[in-house]
């Protein structure tokens, strides 16, 4: 990975708007890991002050606990909208201010469980449009799950699985009815399912397209 003189990689950090908070913060611990800075929010240790004729290890250490604390917080301020940095310009670590963030944006257990609860209702409401692709349809699925596991709830693949089976219109009939007399549903992949799905649709279009 390519990195600038200052240390920084050229990969922007991700931008924290105000909503979707927990998955900004996934992200965003990962991107800090990934340049040494995360020690720095976590622990938001202490630089002791450099003895009387330090070494120049004592030296390098010093700046390089210095300059990582000042990295992981000029970090954060990036990566946050202009609205939200002015909430935080006054904070004094990167700890303060990722604390600050997910007391202020993650909300607590009840609030949590109460949008795990919608948005497993809105999982439950999708049907597919006849307009729609199985892509479409498949990312709409998966986004809402992706929600879900972000707010920490475990929705399987088998569960995702399931829904299409129940939801797709009666035209995938027969497609689904092959795997279900050759195949044991619970074996079922995702991303099999999704394959023979696209397969019979593709088949359709070219056959539609032929008979014009």
């Amino acid at each position: 990975m390519e990195t600038s003189s200052s240390g920084f990689s050229a990969m922007a950090s991700p931008v924290f708007t105000g909503e979707n908070y927990q998955a900004w913060a996934v992200k965003m611990k990962a991107f800090l890991e990934g340049h040494d800075l995360w020690e720095a929010v976590e622990d938001d240790y202490e630089v002791a002050p450099l003895p009387n004729n330090p070494t120049m290890n004592q030296i390098k250490l010093h700046k390089e606990r210095t300059t990582r604390k000042a990295k992981a917080k000029s970090c954060l301020y990036a990566a946050v909208s202009s609205t939200i940095f002015t909430r935080i310009m006054k904070c004094d670590s990167a700890k303060v201010i990722w604390d600050f963030l997910k007391e202020e944006y993650e909300g607590d257990e009840k609030i949590r469980a109460m949008k795990v609860l919608n948005l497993l209702r809105e999982f439950e409401r999708q049907q597919m449009k006849e307009s729609e692709s199985v892509k479409e349809y498949s990312d709409r699925l998966v986004g809402i799950a992706d929600k879900i596991r972000v707010l920490g709830t475990d929705l399987r693949d088998d569960r995702l699985v399931q829904k299409i089976l129940v939801s797709f219109p009666e035209k995938f009939e027969a497609t689904i009815a092959s795997l279900e007399n050759t195949r044991d549903l619970a074996d079922i992949k995702l991303a099999e399912l999704l394959n023979a799905l696209q397969a019979q649709e593709h088949r359709k279009t070219n056959e539609e397209r032929r008979s014009c």
